[in-house]
């Protein structure tokens, strides 16, 4: 009994500490568009497109999908 209610507090502090990890951005975010930025903030402070190479592009993706098929194959299908 006592182990199901382990599980269950760690469920329940994990399913909540996704909440905040959620909505911390979005709290941030809405306090930056509300108001001014500061002046000490910087006035260079602008985002430059960077265009990367298709190649590196691929590389990155079809490793990215690699790992996570690795990850899935691991935890999931390798213990019967």
């Amino acid at each position: 009994m006592s182990q199901i209610f382990n599980q269950t507090k760690i469920y329940a502090v994990l399913v909540g500490l996704g909440f905040l990890l959620a909505l911390t951005p979005n709290l941030v975010l809405a306090q930056e568009v509300g108001g001014e930025m500061p002046a000490s903030a910087g006035e260079t402070s602008k985002f430059h497109k960077i265009e990367q190479p298709i190649g590196l592009k691929l590389v990155v993706t079809v490793g990215g999908l690699g790992l996570i098929g690795a990850e899935l194959w691991w935890f999931v299908f390798s213990k019967n």
